[in-house]
């Protein structure tokens, strides 16, 4: 490794981090987020990183517990490793490296030199590339080497990820549809909306109008309803596809070990996707009521926890989304 690579990184005596790092975080921070809270903060030291929850962006009224909050960081904990790779250097990464200090979820250090593969370089690519569509999808089904590739995605990051069949998808979007009512009707909710969901131009955070899509005339897809708080946004209806893909990415317990796993997990699946020129929308409504998430469990395995619920298939290009400056979550 020559100085002029190790400068690039810092040896955390500077007062700011190296140029390497700042690129490795500008591509953490590309990571999703429920209703793009982006509920993450990084401080650089020497040789790492420490990666916190920032709970104050937590959504209590939808996720009281934190683990969506977890999964979204988790995602941004994956960005940065694969940045790492492709910067050409071995991410070490500690989860939960202190017990005493429970918004401190990863410690990434530096490891050896690497030379980075095509998986890791196309990974790479996808991170300033995957979007969250809230667009009708094609009727084309999603084939099979795919969905595959998809779950053996999950599976490199200790989670898994099971494609509903026929049967399944009535009963998920079943669950969607009864979640999304019961939400409707918690008079929290449109608070949650309010603040978070067509906030005015310019803003880094939250979802924009421009991402809220059509809306389903007759409800056949129950995506999350932003109309509830902005009813007058312009949103037309549209035909969404008549047998979407769902898919369940779980994990077998439900710690925040757990969750760091499932976010991983749900973010290589997704950069995997777009590799593979598929789109993504999270329905994560039933897992955000305990007693619909429940009801997504395997009966016959309690260890099968559900963590996030996608809708796959092949949509029109979606606009990015909103990003606050790296400046906001360095500490």
């Amino acid at each position: 490794m020559d100085q002029t690579d190790e400068d690039a990184w810092s040896d955390g005596s500077a007062k700011s981090p190296g140029s390497a790092w700042l690129e490795c975080l500008d591509s953490a921070v590309l990571a999703p987020s429920l209703l793009n809270t982006q509920p993450w903060r990084f401080h650089v030291h020497a040789g790492g990183v420490d990666v916190f929850t920032d709970a104050g962006r937590q959504l209590e009224a939808v996720d009281p517990r934190g683990r969506e909050m977890v999964l979204s960081v988790a995602a941004a904990i994956f960005n940065l490793r694969v940045a790492m790779l492709a910067h050409g250097r071995q991410p070490l990464v500690a989860t939960l490296p202190e017990p005493q200090q429970a918004d401190l979820l990863a410690r990434v250090t530096l490891g050896p030199p690497v030379q980075p593969d095509q998986t890791v370089r196309s990974l790479a690519q996808a991170i300033a590339e995957r979007r969250t569509s809230r667009q009708p999808f094609a009727d084309a089904a999603v084939p099979t080497e795919a969905l595959a590739d998809l779950a053996a995605a999950a599976q490199l990051e200790g989670g898994g990820l099971a494609v509903a069949d026929d049967i399944g998808r009535m009963l998920v979007l079943g669950l969607v549809r009864r979640a999304e009512q019961k939400l409707r009707a918690d008079p929290s909710y449109p608070v949650v909306l309010a603040r978070w969901a067509g906030r005015e131009a310019g803003a880094y955070e939250g979802v924009s109008p421009e991402e809220f899509g059509p809306w389903s005339a007759i409800e056949e897809l129950p995506l999350r309803d932003f109309g509830l708080v902005h009813p007058s946004g312009g949103r037309q209806p549209a035909r969404f596809e008549a047998k979407p893909t769902i898919a369940v990415l779980y994990t077998t317990g439900d710690t925040a070990h757990h969750w760091l796993q499932a976010g991983q997990a749900l973010e290589r699946v997704l950069l995997t996707a777009t590799v593979r020129g598929l789109s993504a929308t999270p329905l994560t409504q039933p897992l955000e009521i305990p007693e619909l998430r429940e009801r997504l469990s395997d009966p016959r395995d309690g260890r099968i926890v559900p963590q996030v619920v996608l809708r796959l298939g092949y949509g029109p290009p979606a606009p990015p989304s909103r990003r606050r400056p790296l400046s906001e979550v360095l500490i």
